[in-house]
């Protein structure tokens, strides 16, 4: 801000000063009004208050990246539930904006077929509830696939069945840090042994968000496809390009100011849509503050918990997302 002038480093300060207050005064109301609900529930004889955080869970949770025992706290479970979201927002995100930047140039194809293959995609799965997808996927998953024991290999090392996806995983030697080989899962006369193992309800999870998503990213690429000029796109064809080179080299680049900001958007509504997995059992943030509800009978402080995580994962998208789109407007005008 040292080449600004006097005054537009005055209006740029009060601006970073007000938006400060503003988030102070949001913060603080936030406070008084949980300390309030909770002295009210106190005068009415209801126990309130987040000590309960710190008693033990006295409940399992199934899966997931952080070992979690009932003799552990409940704080603890929250935080094995977050990361389960996470563990399923993630890849569904990825695999959500690939497919979706894929039927969004296909819907644009100059072949009629894929045109309409993609179109009919995109307004069928948009104008489905994604709950409902959730569980046609979760129940062609468990009742469609073969057992175990019949399970299908889609490649070397990767099993498909009823009790889910199994691929190799790396795994160290005892007394190494980094990984020195592959575990490769085996069909056995029970079960698939080895591995990793991705449950049913986790892959019901990130397909259903994943595909649901990628419907409405598929318009955002197509229209920002469409926001670029035909000049910008003769000019490509001029140089030699090919169609390829056009769409990666011209085409997208310029595509992406448009494409950023309402992309945000669909990654907020596909983390904040990750708490329907609640539906087919999978135990992420939800599960464990409905299981923890239902325990301890603090609704209040398990309701403002899932709150306060949901708002805490939203802002951190957008900040990532808002430090991305500005790094692409900034290119875009170079």
């Amino acid at each position: 801000m040292s080449g600004l002038a006097p005054g537009s480093r005055r209006a740029t300060w009060l601006a970073w000063a007000l938006q400060a207050l503003f988030v102070m005064a949001v913060v603080g109301g936030a406070f008084w009004l949980v300390q309030h609900a909770l002295e009210t529930l106190r005068a009415r004889g209801v126990r309130s208050g987040f000590d309960f955080l710190w008693d033990a869970a006295r409940f399992e949770v199934a899966e997931g990246w952080l070992d979690f025992e009932g003799s552990q706290p409940l704080w603890r479970a929250f935080l094995a539930g977050l990361i389960n979201t996470v563990r399923a927002s993630v890849p569904a995100a990825v695999l959500a904006v690939v497919l979706g930047t894929l039927l969004g140039i296909g819907r644009l194809a100059p072949h009629r077929l894929v045109r309409w293959l993609c179109a009919f995609y995109v307004q069928t799965v948009r104008n489905v509830p994604l709950l409902l997808q959730l569980l046609m996927l979760y129940f062609a998953i468990t009742h469609l696939l073969p057992d175990s024991t019949e399970a299908i290999e889609l490649m070397p090392g990767v099993w498909l069945s009823k009790g889910g996806l199994s691929m190799p995983w790396p795994v160290s030697e005892p007394g190494s840090f980094w990984p020195s080989q592959l575990d490769w899962p085996e069909r056995g006369s029970f079960n698939v042994t080895g591995g990793a193992a991705l449950s049913p309800e986790y892959l019901a999870v990130v397909l259903a968000l994943a595909l649901y998503t990628a419907a409405f990213i598929a318009e955002i690429v197509r229209a920002g496809i469409g926001s670029v000029s035909a000049g910008q796109k003769l000019a490509a064809q001029a140089l030699g390009l090919t169609p390829g080179q056009q769409l990666r080299i011209v085409v997208l680049p310029q595509a992406l100011r448009v494409i950023v900001p309402s992309l945000t958007n669909q990654l907020l509504s596909l983390t904040k849509n990750s708490s329907l997995a609640v539906a087919v059992g999978y135990p992420e943030l939800v599960s464990i503050a409905n299981t923890s509800l239902n325990s301890t009978g603090r609704a209040f402080e398990c309701i403002a918990v899932i709150m306060a995580v949901y708002l805490a994962l939203s802002l951190l998208t957008s900040a990532v997302m808002n430090r991305y789109n500005a790094r692409v407007a900034l290119r875009g005008w170079q």
